[in-house]
């Protein structure tokens, strides 16, 4: 099995949403699960930032309007959060634009929406 991208830091952060999950639950809003993720980050010395803006390139023009990730951990993995009852094609898409974008490997896209967490971890 090939070593996973930035491992230990990646089980780290998906321990914090699985605490979040457990003390929260399903129902909320991804942004009550992002003010709790906050919490649980400055509680455990994760390096974070949020709603982190990108500027998107278009044929050389910076376009107007930018692409917000969830949360950039470690500098290095975007976090991007939902609280949906499954996810889609369409998220992986989006968190591999932010991938993108953001010139970073990793992301998790976590979803807090179900009876149990759930994750997909996305390498670019």
């Amino acid at each position: 099995m090939a070593n996973l991208i930035y491992k230990e830091e990646a089980y780290k952060i998906i321990g914090v949403c699985m605490e979040v999950h457990k003390e929260l639950g399903k129902g909320f809003n991804e942004i009550v699960y992002g003010d709790a993720l906050e919490i649980e980050f400055i509680d455990n010395n994760i390096n974070y930032s949020r709603e982190k803006k990108f500027g998107i390139n278009y044929k050389g023009n910076l376009l107007p309007h930018k692409y917000k990730a969830d949360f950039i951990i470690y500098d290095k993995i975007v976090l991007e959060i939902k609280a949906i009852e499954c996810l889609t094609s369409s998220h992986i898409k989006q968190t591999l634009n932010y991938l993108a974008v953001s010139k970073l490997k990793l992301g998790l896209l976590v979803n807090f929406g179900q009876d149990s967490l759930t994750y997909k971890r996305i390498v670019l």
